[in-house]
């Protein structure tokens, strides 16, 4: 049997509060639905929000048993804790994988992750095309080659973001914008993935594509075995690191 991934789905939980088209569409909350789809014998998923607590929901051990942590932002990105965003940053460091959703570009984890501003254009929701332009990639799998959202809200280039170590999806909107909707990267031994669908107001969770590229990225982005050793300093080797009778052979 597969070693379980626990997986943490961390969400602001305030429109589905406040705003009744939200609520319709979530009334449990963003994260609770996208428990209810991707959550299996494989994947164990615990949630977390904004307002659970002073540490968010993301206590030391919460953080401490998470192998890839899910973020939806968008409404009150400042009101997350600075030393909750930097054990984060230091987890994906050590191998946690992360997976930043839809306006989760903004928050301070993202930026902090990924060293950039996160910037880009938005605008109303209109139909857009996802193309698949990476398919051999992991978290292409059992993805056509495009699919549509009915509805989905513009986000468009240029987009403040590193340049992707890959790209795995293109967002086209029948508007002609365009937008790099799947992107990766790595940060110490933890790995990224940030997918842009998924505007709060709109379905894009409910659409099974959507779904099978989380759930591929919750598998890819899973740590392996190995990570790095927790040290806060660069600790200095000393001269010698090979043995006498190893040194005795570079003498011959």
């Amino acid at each position: 049997m597969s070693k379980v991934i626990n997986v943490t789905i961390w969400n602001e939980f305030r429109h589905e509060k406040t705003v009744d088209e939200v609520k319709a569409l979530y009334p449990d909350g963003l994260h609770a639905y996208l428990k209810s789809v991707l959550e299996c014998d494989e994947v164990k998923i615990t949630l977390a929000a904004l307002d659970d607590g002073p540490e968010h929901g993301l206590t030391d051990d919460v953080l401490n048993n998470t192998d890839v942590l899910m973020w939806w932002g968008h409404m009150a990105h400042h009101e997350v804790n600075d030393d909750i965003v930097e054990k984060v940053r230091e987890r994906v460091y050590m191998g946690m994988g992360l997976i930043v959703m839809h306006s989760g570009h903004y928050s301070k984890v993202f930026q902090r992750v990924v060293g950039t501003t996160g910037n880009l254009l938005w605008g109303a929701n209109v139909k857009e095309i996802i193309w698949n332009i990476n398919p051999t990639h992991p978290i292409a799998e059992g993805i056509p080659s495009h699919f549509k959202l009915d509805a989905e809200e513009i986000y468009s280039e240029p987009f403040q973001i590193p340049q992707p170590e890959e790209q795995v999806f293109q967002g086209w909107y029948e508007t002609g914008f365009v937008f790099r909707s799947g992107c990766c990267w790595t940060r110490g031994f933890g790995k990224i993935f940030y997918f842009q669908p998924g505007h709060e107001t709109v379905p894009t969770f409910y659409n099974k594509y959507v779904q099978k590229i989380l759930a591929n990225a919750i598998r890819w982005a899973a740590p392996k075995e190995t990570g790095y050793q927790k040290i806060n300093y660069a600790p200095c080797v000393g001269d010698q690191f090979v043995s006498d009778d190893e040194l005795d052979f570079f003498k011959k």
